[in-house]
């Protein structure tokens, strides 16, 4: 019996161009770590949305809200895309990977930059 492979789907393909539309308008206003959050959002939503090209329309339906979430926030003033919802985004982002059972595309916290001090460190000065 002939199985034809096939390749990314239409939908694929606009989803994958939503997040990458929406994350090159985001580059213009963000910087420091809400940048580098939307940049690991976006990389975890490629990747869903590739794994789940062939996969069932609900796993498929999950990941679509997740990018429709990220892409068509609500703002109710400015232009700068406020820090909170980004998290928020990142928050329904796990809770897909979760789901579909891809803790590796978890998006992870921004690592803080200044030192952790243990047990009887103290800051110099």
């Amino acid at each position: 019996m002939f199985v034809e492979e096939r390749g990314p789907t239409p939908g694929t393909d606009v989803l994958i161009r939503k997040v990458e539309s929406h994350l090159a308008a985001l580059r213009t206003s963000l910087r420091g770590p809400e940048l580098e959050l939307a940049e690991r959002l976006a990389g975890s939503l490629r990747e869903l949305v590739a794994s789940t090209a062939q996969s069932s329309a609900a796993d498929r339906g999950q990941v679509r809200v997740a990018v429709h979430y990220f892409v068509l926030r609500r703002e109710s003033r400015g232009t700068l895309l406020p820090v909170r919802s980004l998290r928020v985004a990142q928050r329904v982002v796990d809770k897909v990977a979760r789901q579909l059972g891809r803790p590796d595309l978890l998006v992870e916290p921004a690592r803080e930059l200044t030192p952790v001090l243990t047990g009887g460190d103290a800051p110099a000065g």
